[in-house]
Order: C-alpha cells, then structure tokens, then sequence
C-alpha cells in the first residue's frame, strides 16, 4: 500500500491491500497484544489493591404500609426514592463515621457507598466496598441500622425491616484481572495495527512498477532485478530511485 496516490495526487487506501499488509504483520501484532495484556494483567496483581463489597438489605415498606391499591404502590415507589436519597444523606453518612471511629470525610465515605433498588421491588441494597473485607460489611451494617433510625424519625413512621445484613465478601470484586488483562490486549493490539498502517501509508517511496506509473505518471520499460545476495544499501538506493 505504502502512500498509494491516484493520478489526481490524493491518498488512495485499498481494503485489500490493508488486509495484506495485516496479514504480513500479524506477529507483530500479536505481540503487542501479548505484551500489552501481561502489563495489564500485571498491574491488576501488584499494583491495584483488591476491593471487597458487602451489602445489606432494608425493606422500605412497614407493618403499617399496606399496597392494596394503585395509589399504594405509586406510594411506595415515592418512597423508595425518599429513602434512597436518605441513606446517602449527610446526616446518615456523619453518624456512621462517628458511630465507627473513622478518619475519613463525607465524600470519602460516600464514594465508597452505591446504593440500588432492583427493579420491581420495594428493596434497596446498601453496598459498601472497602480494601478490608471485614470493614465493608462492618460498615453496610451500621448504614442499614443508621439509615433506619434516621428514616424513622424524619417520616413519622415505624423503622424499616432489615431484609439481610452485610457479610464477609469470600473474594474482592476488584479488579477483574481477567478484564483488565483482555482490555490491555486489544488496546496493544489496535495501537499495534494503527502504527503499522500509518507506518506503510506515510511511506512514499517507489517500490513497483505500478507506484512508477502512479507516482510520475510514465510507463515502466524494463526493471533491474536485484540479486539475492544485494545489500540493503543497494536496495535502498534503487528505492530512491537511486539518488
């Protein structure tokens, strides 16, 4: 391919002749995939601390709440807003940190808190992640038992049930070593092919008889052929068009 022009100077790219050229730098392509991922990989394992997450599990509806018509659960979808916004209220984050002697701020803490409603529930699910296993369940506890109070004393209403209580996580959920390791690959590898095309695209030098003919615009009359034991210097020589 290596800077095809047509007669009217501009850049022709023929899909084949990418494909040629990929298929001739297929190693060195790999390579960088290869090279790229294990760095990726290698990260994931020395470099990036495991995370862990726990959940608890409060259900928002009390014995008082009833869902017996379509305002009810139009009242309780409302409710599982409220109180998804409540549980990440400063109030609520504040007296867990005080409640657990942490030396972090409010947006530390909150950055390390995700709280969820599945869809078509009346559940909302505090998750916590923390390089300590044991303190990220330890801490979605404590907003489970904080959010309920708090809950209860700004809506009037009876506390919320604890539908589940965080436990220790077994494995951390970060980083996916596998993920990051795959995405290093592919990254290597398109970085890789990119190099190699705008490599053959920018260089312009004459190497058949076909770039003679687009190139100057004149007809090839005879070639020299090169002998096998020529040296790269000749060969250069010739490509110049031997200056």
């Amino acid at each position: 391919m290596h800077g095809k022009r047509d007669e009217n100077g501009e850049l022709v790219i023929d899909l084949r002749d990418i494909f040629y050229l990929l298929r001739k730098n297929v190693l060195i392509i790999l390579l960088a995939a290869l090279i790229f991922g294990g760095a990726a990989g290698l990260i994931s394992v020395t470099v990036l601390s495991p995370q862990y997450e726990s959940t608890s599990k409060i259900y928002i509806l009390t014995q008082t709440t009833s869902l017996t018509s379509f305002a009810d659960i139009q009242l309780g979808t409302s409710l599982t807003t409220d109180y998804l916004e409540l549980i990440k209220s400063r109030p609520v984050v504040e007296d867990v940190i005080a409640n657990l002697k942490m030396n972090v701020t409010y947006e530390e803490m909150l950055d390390q808190l995700v709280v969820t409603n599945p869809a078509d529930t009346r559940i909302l699910n505090i998750t916590v992640t923390d390089n300590n296993p044991y303190m990220a369940k330890v801490i979605a506890n404590e907003f489970a038992t904080v959010a309920r109070k708090q809950i209860s004393e700004i809506m009037k209403t009876e506390e919320p049930s604890v539908v589940e209580e965080a436990v220790v996580a077994d494995a951390p959920s970060r980083p996916h070593k596998m993920m990051n390791t795959l995405i290093g690959a592919i990254l290597g590898a398109l970085i890789c092919t990119f190099v190699v095309i705008l490599k053959d695209v920018l260089d312009d030098t004459i190497k058949s008889p076909e770039d003679v003919e687009t190139t100057l615009g004149l007809n090839t009359l005879a070639s020299i052929p090169l002998k096998s034991g020529a040296t790269k210097e000749k060969r250069k020589w010739f490509e110049r068009g031997g200056k």
